[in-house]
Protein backbone atom coordinates (compact mmCIF):
# COMPACT_ATOMS: atom_id res chain seq x y z
CA UNK A 1 0.00 0.00 0.00
CA UNK A 2 1.51 3.78 -0.80
CA UNK A 3 0.83 6.79 0.24
CA UNK A 4 -0.17 5.78 4.03
CA UNK A 5 -1.20 8.52 6.40
CA UNK A 6 -0.99 8.50 9.77
CA UNK A 7 -4.40 9.99 11.59
CA UNK A 8 -5.08 10.93 14.95
CA UNK A 9 -8.42 9.19 15.97
CA UNK A 10 -10.95 10.74 18.48
CA UNK A 11 -9.40 8.57 21.23
CA UNK A 12 -6.31 9.91 20.96
CA UNK A 13 -5.29 7.04 18.97
CA UNK A 14 -3.61 6.70 15.82
CA UNK A 15 -5.11 5.16 12.43
CA UNK A 16 -3.41 4.74 9.08
CA UNK A 17 -5.57 6.17 5.90
CA UNK A 18 -4.96 4.61 2.54
CA UNK A 19 -6.54 6.86 -0.48
CA UNK A 20 -6.05 4.32 -2.76
CA UNK A 21 -8.84 2.50 -1.06
CA UNK A 22 -10.42 5.43 0.73
CA UNK A 23 -10.09 3.45 3.55
CA UNK A 24 -9.02 3.47 7.07
CA UNK A 25 -7.26 0.38 9.35
CA UNK A 26 -9.24 1.44 12.29
CA UNK A 27 -12.09 3.55 13.32
CA UNK A 28 -11.71 7.30 13.23
CA UNK A 29 -14.11 7.51 15.84
CA UNK A 30 -11.41 5.69 18.26
CA UNK A 31 -9.30 2.93 17.16
CA UNK A 32 -7.98 1.68 20.28
CA UNK A 33 -11.44 1.47 21.75
CA UNK A 34 -13.17 0.09 18.59
CA UNK A 35 -10.18 -3.04 18.76
CA UNK A 36 -11.11 -3.22 22.62
CA UNK A 37 -14.95 -3.32 22.43
CA UNK A 38 -14.78 -5.45 19.48
CA UNK A 39 -11.88 -8.04 19.71
CA UNK A 40 -11.10 -7.79 23.57
CA UNK A 41 -14.65 -7.73 25.34
CA UNK A 42 -16.55 -9.92 22.62
CA UNK A 43 -13.80 -11.99 21.49
CA UNK A 44 -11.17 -12.80 24.12
CA UNK A 45 -13.17 -12.42 27.38
CA UNK A 46 -15.73 -14.16 26.03
CA UNK A 47 -14.17 -17.51 25.08
CA UNK A 48 -12.95 -19.53 28.69
CA UNK A 49 -9.99 -22.09 26.90
CA UNK A 50 -6.52 -21.92 28.13
CA UNK A 51 -4.51 -21.89 26.11
CA UNK A 52 -6.46 -19.70 23.63
CA UNK A 53 -5.73 -19.97 20.16
CA UNK A 54 -6.64 -17.29 18.20
CA UNK A 55 -6.24 -16.66 14.34
CA UNK A 56 -6.53 -12.93 13.16
CA UNK A 57 -7.57 -12.20 9.62
CA UNK A 58 -5.49 -8.69 8.71
CA UNK A 59 -2.45 -8.23 11.13
CA UNK A 60 -2.43 -4.52 9.94
CA UNK A 61 -0.96 -2.42 12.12
CA UNK A 62 -0.71 -5.02 14.99
CA UNK A 63 -3.24 -3.44 16.81
CA UNK A 64 -5.29 -5.48 17.91
CA UNK A 65 -1.85 -8.40 18.90
CA UNK A 66 -0.54 -5.75 21.01
CA UNK A 67 -3.93 -5.26 22.94
CA UNK A 68 -4.29 -9.32 23.41
CA UNK A 69 -0.62 -9.45 24.41
CA UNK A 70 -1.11 -6.93 27.49
CA UNK A 71 -4.45 -9.14 28.31
CA UNK A 72 -2.82 -12.33 28.11
CA UNK A 73 0.14 -11.33 30.38
CA UNK A 74 -1.79 -9.83 32.92
CA UNK A 75 -4.43 -12.81 32.85
CA UNK A 76 -1.10 -15.21 32.93
CA UNK A 77 -3.00 -16.80 30.46
CA UNK A 78 -1.64 -18.86 27.57
CA UNK A 79 -2.18 -17.29 23.78
CA UNK A 80 -1.08 -19.12 20.82
CA UNK A 81 -2.03 -15.95 18.60
CA UNK A 82 -1.17 -16.64 14.57
CA UNK A 83 -1.98 -13.57 11.87
CA UNK A 84 -2.26 -12.91 8.30
CA UNK A 85 -1.33 -10.11 6.64
CA UNK A 86 -0.64 -10.11 2.79
CA UNK A 87 0.96 -6.14 2.81
CA UNK A 88 3.08 -5.69 6.09
CA UNK A 89 3.58 -2.35 7.06
CA UNK A 90 7.52 -0.57 7.08
CA UNK A 91 9.07 -0.18 10.19
CA UNK A 92 8.57 4.18 9.81
CA UNK A 93 5.21 4.33 9.76
CA UNK A 94 4.64 1.58 12.70
CA UNK A 95 7.49 3.40 15.04
CA UNK A 96 5.49 6.40 14.60
CA UNK A 97 1.78 4.93 15.62
CA UNK A 98 1.19 5.72 19.56
CA UNK A 99 -0.96 2.21 20.31
CA UNK A 100 2.29 1.41 23.26
CA UNK A 101 0.54 4.91 25.62
CA UNK A 102 -3.05 2.89 25.63
CA UNK A 103 -1.12 -0.68 26.63
CA UNK A 104 0.24 -0.08 30.16
CA UNK A 105 3.91 0.50 31.49
CA UNK A 106 4.73 -2.83 29.12
CA UNK A 107 3.61 -1.02 26.01
CA UNK A 108 6.50 0.22 24.24
CA UNK A 109 8.12 -2.71 25.17
CA UNK A 110 5.25 -5.19 23.62
CA UNK A 111 4.56 -3.35 20.60
CA UNK A 112 8.14 -3.82 19.47
CA UNK A 113 8.17 -7.43 20.21
CA UNK A 114 5.34 -8.18 18.16
CA UNK A 115 7.30 -6.10 15.27
CA UNK A 116 9.88 -7.20 15.31
CA UNK A 117 9.47 -10.98 16.21
CA UNK A 118 10.30 -13.48 12.56
CA UNK A 119 8.22 -13.34 10.29
CA UNK A 120 6.68 -17.49 9.89
CA UNK A 121 7.09 -18.82 12.73
CA UNK A 122 5.82 -19.15 16.13
CA UNK A 123 7.74 -16.59 18.40
CA UNK A 124 7.12 -16.15 22.67
CA UNK A 125 6.99 -12.31 22.87
CA UNK A 126 6.53 -12.29 26.63
CA UNK A 127 4.50 -14.01 29.60
CA UNK A 128 2.67 -17.23 27.95
CA UNK A 129 1.55 -14.90 24.69
CA UNK A 130 2.87 -16.55 21.61
CA UNK A 131 2.44 -15.02 18.37
CA UNK A 132 3.42 -16.49 14.50
CA UNK A 133 2.73 -13.73 12.10
CA UNK A 134 2.45 -14.74 7.89
CA UNK A 135 2.77 -12.49 5.37
CA UNK A 136 0.14 -14.41 2.46
CA UNK A 137 -3.45 -13.92 0.75
CA UNK A 138 -6.08 -15.41 2.51
CA UNK A 139 -7.53 -16.49 -0.95
CA UNK A 140 -5.03 -18.86 -0.50
CA UNK A 141 -5.00 -19.92 2.78
CA UNK A 142 -6.15 -22.51 5.40
CA UNK A 143 -5.28 -23.11 8.66
CA UNK A 144 -3.43 -25.89 9.79
CA UNK A 145 -4.41 -25.20 13.61
CA UNK A 146 -7.31 -25.83 15.76
CA UNK A 147 -8.88 -21.94 15.93
CA UNK A 148 -10.66 -20.75 19.44
CA UNK A 149 -11.34 -17.26 18.06
CA UNK A 150 -11.46 -15.44 14.68
CA UNK A 151 -10.35 -11.63 14.70
CA UNK A 152 -11.66 -10.89 11.14
CA UNK A 153 -10.22 -7.42 10.51
CA UNK A 154 -9.54 -7.51 7.04
CA UNK A 155 -10.60 -4.08 5.12
CA UNK A 156 -14.59 -4.09 4.47
CA UNK A 157 -16.45 -6.29 2.25
CA UNK A 158 -16.90 -3.07 -0.42
CA UNK A 159 -12.93 -2.69 -0.49
CA UNK A 160 -11.53 -5.82 -0.50
CA UNK A 161 -14.85 -8.18 -1.47
CA UNK A 162 -12.45 -10.94 -2.08
CA UNK A 163 -11.52 -11.37 1.75
CA UNK A 164 -14.85 -12.24 2.75
CA UNK A 165 -15.93 -15.11 0.61
CA UNK A 166 -18.19 -18.10 1.71
CA UNK A 167 -15.58 -20.40 0.80
CA UNK A 168 -12.97 -17.96 2.65
CA UNK A 169 -15.78 -18.65 5.59
CA UNK A 170 -16.14 -21.98 5.41
CA UNK A 171 -12.20 -22.53 4.87
CA UNK A 172 -11.85 -21.11 8.68
CA UNK A 173 -14.78 -22.90 10.23
CA UNK A 174 -13.41 -26.39 9.42
CA UNK A 175 -10.42 -25.42 12.11
CA UNK A 176 -13.07 -24.46 14.39
CA UNK A 177 -15.01 -26.26 17.15
CA UNK A 178 -18.77 -25.54 18.20
CA UNK A 179 -19.21 -22.85 20.17
CA UNK A 180 -15.84 -20.81 19.01
CA UNK A 181 -16.20 -17.55 18.27
CA UNK A 182 -15.26 -15.12 15.12
CA UNK A 183 -16.34 -11.18 15.49
CA UNK A 184 -15.71 -8.62 13.06
CA UNK A 185 -16.11 -5.17 12.83
CA UNK A 186 -18.86 -5.81 9.94
CA UNK A 187 -22.06 -5.70 10.35
CA UNK A 188 -23.64 -6.00 6.52
CA UNK A 189 -26.38 -8.14 5.30
CA UNK A 190 -24.16 -10.13 2.92
CA UNK A 191 -21.80 -10.88 5.86
CA UNK A 192 -23.89 -12.57 8.10
CA UNK A 193 -25.57 -14.58 5.48
CA UNK A 194 -22.46 -16.18 4.21
CA UNK A 195 -21.35 -16.74 7.88
CA UNK A 196 -24.20 -18.36 8.41
CA UNK A 197 -24.53 -20.65 5.58
CA UNK A 198 -20.58 -21.27 6.58
CA UNK A 199 -21.94 -22.69 9.62
CA UNK A 200 -21.92 -19.75 12.00
CA UNK A 201 -25.05 -18.74 14.71
CA UNK A 202 -24.95 -15.19 13.38
CA UNK A 203 -25.57 -12.04 16.34
CA UNK A 204 -25.20 -8.25 15.97
CA UNK A 205 -24.38 -6.86 19.01
CA UNK A 206 -24.12 -2.92 20.16
CA UNK A 207 -20.58 -1.30 18.77
CA UNK A 208 -18.34 1.17 19.83
CA UNK A 209 -18.64 5.01 19.42
CA UNK A 210 -19.08 5.63 16.22
CA UNK A 211 -20.40 2.50 15.08
CA UNK A 212 -24.06 0.31 15.47
CA UNK A 213 -23.48 -2.95 15.84
CA UNK A 214 -21.12 -5.36 14.40
CA UNK A 215 -21.27 -8.95 13.79
CA UNK A 216 -20.17 -11.88 16.46
CA UNK A 217 -20.29 -15.79 15.13
CA UNK A 218 -20.30 -18.61 17.01
CA UNK A 219 -19.46 -21.97 15.39
CA UNK A 220 -22.43 -23.81 15.51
Amino acid sequence: MKSQKIIETSDGSHTIYVPELDEHYHSVHGAVQESEHIYIRSGYDRINCNPLRIFEVGFGTGLNALLTATRAIHDDREVYYTSLEKYPLGTDILNSLNYHEFAGSSGRKIFDLIHMSPWGTMNLIEGKFHLMKVEADMAGYTPDFPVDLVYFDAFGPDKQPSMWTEEIFSRIAGKMKSGSILVTYSSKGEVKRKLRTAGFEVKLLPGPPGKKEFICAKKN
